[in-house]
């Protein structure tokens, strides 16, 4: 779970299954707030995991979000909770990404683990972005390190240079 599964009011405790999230998730969370107090009670009855995910797991993650151009708008929990998602792949379990977080599911759909939102749509394509200066129109690749143009010096934006459609695996709200 991401955080912005708990931000949006899900409650961990609904689930059939046990549930995972990072240590970061946790971290973003106030403790006093009532997300925070979903999060601890589920944690508490054993129905929430709280797990880091081993380091080649977010390599693979970091190479996945590079190729569609998800990588500079996905913070630290974001490719931690992705990369769990992987390794829990890995050993065997079904993961299901609660999020409503489009760049998390782009990359999730790039990976092709199933991804759920909660409070938005979700989305219905799979982009792959390029950034480019809107004042000389200079396109660059995705994971360019700069935020400004090398040849004007104006801040990059970011554009899908192509959609691909969802693969059937991704679990869609409607």
């Amino acid at each position: 779970m991401d955080t912005s599964a708990f931000v949006a009011g899900f409650d961990p405790l609904t689930l059939d299954t046990d549930g995972y999230t990072v240590p970061l998730v946790e971290d973003e969370i106030r403790q006093n707030s009532l997300s925070g107090v979903r999060l601890r009670t589920a944690v508490q009855s054993g129905k929430l995991r709280i797990r880091t995910p081993d380091e080649q797991w977010l390599k693979s993650v970091k190479s996945s979000a590079t190729l569609v151009g998800d990588k500079f708008f996905l913070s630290k929990t974001d490719l931690h909770v992705l990369a769990l998602a992987l390794q829990l792949r890995a050993e065997g379990h079904s993961p299901l990404i609660i999020t409503d977080d489009y760049s998390i599911q782009n990359v999730a759909n790039q990976m092709s683990i199933p991804f759920t939102s909660l409070a938005t749509i979700g989305i219905r394509k799979r982009l792959q972005w390029v950034r480019y200066c809107p004042a000389c129109r200079k396109q660059y690749a995705a994971d360019f390190r700069s935020k400004t143009c090398d040849i004007c010096g104006t801040k990059l934006k970011r554009k899908p240079l192509r959609k691909n459609n969802l693969n059937n695996k991704n679990k869609m709200q409607e």
